[in-house]
């Protein structure tokens, strides 16, 4: 069993910057892979960067490569997206999600509250 809670969201103009935190908890975090998920109206959920909590960027969505950087704090138990040069279509809900490392490209499993990013023109 994983918990999950985002922070970090918010309302930031089209080319700024922000960063999303997920605190986790639970047992034996290194055998999940970890990941950003966006869910935005009138569009599919769209997984935008996984690595595995153990070490190691499994992928980014094409959408976000070269922008997005997905990374964690061991000590911290924390997943950090670092969202530089945000374009309006960035526009979601996201959510910290973790998977059995076993299926490291598996639906998700567990899921935080998401937090609401807007970016505005």
């Amino acid at each position: 069993q994983v918990q999950l809670v985002e922070s970090g969201g918010g309302l930031v103009q089209a080319g700024g910057s922000l960063r999303l935190s997920c605190a986790a908890s639970g047992r034996a975090l290194n055998s999940y892979v970890m990941g950003w998920l966006r869910l935005a109206p009138g569009k599919e959920r769209e997984t935008v960067a996984r690595m595995r909590w153990s070490g190691g960027i499994l992928m980014y969505a094409d959408s976000v490569k070269g922008r997005f950087t997905i990374s964690r704090d061991n000590a911290k138990n924390t997943l950090y997206l670092q969202m530089n040069s945000l374009k309006p279509e960035d526009t979601a809900v996201y959510y910290c999600a973790a998977v059995a490392a076993t299926t490291p490209l598996g639906g998700w499993d567990y899921w935080g509250q998401g937090t609401q990013v807007t970016v505005s023109s």
